[in-house]
């Protein structure tokens, strides 16, 4: 099969199309034959190593030492099943499926363990965005429901509102009854407007941190605020939450957590629970939330598509498409 592989650290140039050994599923695992998967976030700071801090030897050891362990690349993935393991149960020989694998997602063919995040894939969405919905719902949903502890009634600010992760935490907070303000750029006001937000700031021309409006809680999906400036809008108890996290907020999050008041929360998002997959469906099916199609490309420009992740602007996700491969 043809997959994009990264073998050695670095800029998008790193990344190539080879042809490499079709995997054979386990007892306990599906072979999926993937339509579509993406780029992430994520998936350009495992390819150049960056944005570890203080977790960069750990992260180091779990993921490759000198180079990727596992030299495909991409996270999330929708498809069909083209074989199941003896031990399976839960799916058949073409069905359509979505989930979420760290790594080998970015092929024409995955292998799967049936436990983990794969489930069918939603009827009303096509291939393309079903491949971008795992890593920015579930990281959302973790987020709010574990380290936010989300309540209806509650006033959350959410900044990054038109990213991966953003856009899906500002329509599942809506979902769970909050009052959302979205943080984000003058091109993406609509859209995070279309999504549900109460209220909308265009980062370029207004500070939060200045306004009026106390938050109970201020998630961080791209790392653009700090607890010192924000704390002054941040209600006695609230909670500043970073998705991205950098010494000093692991710093804060131990101290303030040993004192009464705001507190500073650092969290890692699993995201390879097929539960919380389970309920991101249905979520999806009843119409609660919605992907976002940034732009799409083909398997074969992967280093296009890193490019352009890079550069910090992608409205929603970044879809690669395996269908035309050959």
């Amino acid at each position: 099969m043809l997959a994009a592989t990264c073998r050695r650290y670095g800029a998008p140039e790193v990344l190539k199309i080879e042809g490499v050994a079709r995997p054979t599923p386990k007892a306990d695992e599906i072979l999926v034959q993937v339509r579509a998967s993406s780029v992430t976030s994520g998936d350009v700071r495992m390819r150049a190593f960056t944005g570890a801090g203080i977790f960069w030897l750990p992260m180091r050891l779990l993921f490759g030492v000198l180079r990727p362990r596992n030299p495909i690349t991409g996270m999330e993935f929708a498809g069909t099943i083209a074989a199941v393991g003896k031990g399976t149960r839960e799916f058949a020989v073409g069905d359509a499926v979505f989930g979420m694998k760290i790594g080998g997602a970015n092929a024409e063919f995955l292998a799967v363990r049936e436990a983990r995040a794969i489930v069918a894939k939603p009827e009303g969405l096509t291939f393309e965005e079903a491949a971008v919905v795992p890593f920015g719902a579930l990281s959302a949903l973790e987020f709010l429901r574990d380290f936010v502890r989300i309540e209806p009634g509650q006033k959350i600010l959410i900044h990054g509102a038109s990213g991966a992760v953003g856009l899906f935490a500002v329509q599942l907070a809506k979902h769970f009854g909050a009052h959302v303000t979205g943080v984000c750029s003058t091109a993406n006001l609509d859209l995070v407007t279309s999504l549900g937000a109460d209220q909308v700031i265009d980062y370029s021309k207004d500070d939060f941190t200045q306004g009026s409006d106390v938050y109970d809680a201020i998630l961080d999906t791209v790392g653009g605020t700090s607890f010192s400036r924000s704390k002054r809008v941040l209600a006695p108890h609230g909670r500043h939450v970073f998705v991205v996290q950098t010494l000093t907020q692991l710093v804060q999050a131990l101290w303030t957590s040993m004192r009464r008041g705001r507190r500073v929360i650092v969290g890692f998002s699993g995201g390879d629970s097929k539960d919380d997959l389970l309920l991101i469906k249905r979520l999806i099916d009843t119409g609660a939330i919605r992907p976002v199609i940034d732009r799409t490309y083909l398997l074969q420009e992967i280093a296009d598509a890193h490019r352009y992740v890079d550069t910090g602007r992608k409205r929603g996700g970044v879809v690669v498409s395996v269908d035309a491969v050959g």
